[in-house]
């Protein structure tokens, strides 16, 4: 058989700096960017308390994979990249995917992730954000005076037939339409819906649900909605203002709308001609 194995090779120095190759690497692996959210994690706890919220109901004798090590696995996964399950089945040997999931041996295989996902009920989603929203409130070392939540749907397109899957037609593609609601950076909310709904729908009642909370925390807080057309929901609206949230959403082109503003809107153009900024000019 051919020894193809070969020593450190040395070559020409550079000024002080050696140069040499050695053919001994080891495990190699190109998922390093785990060790940094694994650091991240560790001081957060985020995935620990995620665990433990959504519990454990297997016999403890027949568990080898640990629900805190599979919610760890799956979510360095997917901040890598590999979305898919069936990805897991090389995963779970990547020592670097171990080290950040605080394991020294292989990881849980892609059929028993599969069956771990599948036991995810409404609860589960409940619980997940409930850390979440705890999380975020205990980032702030003082009452915040205004925090403003933005809603906001978008298309997570699908390229299989999944359950759920519906065409819409402003995406021209068939996908989920996730609901988001941030605070500055912060995710509070990410909410998995099918597509064939107004983007708006849960809204109202994942709001109340925030302010109640937030409000709990900081009595004193003034709570502001913002969002785009798709939110501009007159049942919403009427809500917030009966619980003193304010908000600020954009407004849908229409016809009626256009004459009415059509005078200011000559107006500013003349200005903007006249003075190269956006003041309206006046006769």
């Amino acid at each position: 058989m051919t020894q193809c194995n070969h020593g450190a090779m040395k070559f020409s120095s550079c000024r002080r700096r050696r140069v040499r190759v050695d053919f001994s690497g080891g495990s190699m692996s190109s998922n390093a960017g785990a060790l940094l959210l694994r650091e991240v994690d560790r001081k957060l706890g985020l995935t620990d308390r995620v665990a433990r919220a959504l519990g454990d109901q297997r016999q403890r004798g027949k568990v080898h994979h640990e629900v805190v090590t599979m919610v760890r696995q799956r979510v360095h996964a997917v901040a890598a990249g590999y979305e898919d399950l069936n990805d897991h089945d090389a995963l779970r040997h990547d020592e670097v995917v171990q080290t950040a999931c605080e394991r020294d041996e292989s990881l849980a295989s892609s059929s028993t992730l599969c069956r771990f996902e599948r036991r995810a009920e409404r609860q589960w989603a409940v619980a997940i954000h409930q850390v979440l929203v705890e999380q975020f409130i205990a980032s702030h070392r003082r009452a915040p005076r205004e925090l403003v939540i933005d809603f906001d749907a978008t298309d997570d397109p699908v390229h299989g037939h999944q359950h759920g899957r519906f065409f819409h037609g402003y995406y021209d593609r068939y996908c989920f339409l996730p609901l988001y609601a941030f605070c500055g950076r912060q995710l509070l909310v990410a909410y998995l819906r099918p597509s064939n709904i107004d983007a708006a729908r849960h809204t109202w009642a994942i709001l109340s649900r925030l302010v109640k909370r937030l409000r709990q925390a900081w009595p004193g807080v003034r709570i502001v909605l913002r969002g785009d057309s798709a939110f501009c929901r007159h049942r919403m609206l009427d809500w917030c203002e009966r619980h003193r949230v304010g908000y600020l959403v954009g407004l849908a082109r229409n016809a009626v709308l256009e004459r009415k503003v059509e005078v200011a809107c000559e107006g500013a153009e003349r200005g903007f001609q006249a003075t190269g900024t956006f003041r309206t000019a006046h006769p």
